[in-house]
């Protein structure tokens, strides 16, 4: 398969992040464990929410909109795609590292999610470091 048509998939991959975001607040109930905090700290889990939103919809947006672009190797190409590769990598390396999901995984599906998601976070990371290595092709 070509890169483009890998960097589309991851394009869309995006859009189903942002599924799979929305539905955290009601997993992690954080309409009850937000009040915990104060209101500014609140405030700042919502707005940084929204933030990682915005940039994954970026992400999507341009993967799918510039896929033969983002996979032409030119400089800027290569260094987007390093950026959301180094993005989803370390976000790859919180899943395994920072996070214990494991007591909010309390159903099938929702351990499956989570297992998808970490795939998705790793196709994205191998797909976009692959990019981001692939250097400008010269007509010959």
């Amino acid at each position: 398969m070509q890169l483009e048509h890998l960097i589309f998939i991851g394009g869309i991959l995006h859009f189903g992040i942002l599924f799979a975001s929305a539905l955290t607040p009601n997993v992690l109930d954080w309409r009850r464990e937000l009040t915990k905090l104060d209101p500014l700290s609140r405030q700042l889990v919502w707005v940084h929410g929204a933030f990682i939103v915005l940039v994954i919809v970026a992400f999507g947006a341009l993967s799918v909109a510039y896929a033969p672009e983002l996979a032409g190797g030119a400089a800027l190409a290569r260094a987007v795609c390093a950026f959301i590769a180094l993005f989803w990598a370390a976000r790859l390396g919180v899943q395994f590292f920072v996070f214990d999901a494991r007591p909010k995984l309390t159903t099938p599906l929702l351990r499956i999610g989570y297992r998808a998601l970490t795939f998705v976070f790793a196709y994205l990371a191998v797909v976009f470091a692959m990019a981001a290595a692939t250097s400008c092709r010269t007509p010959p």
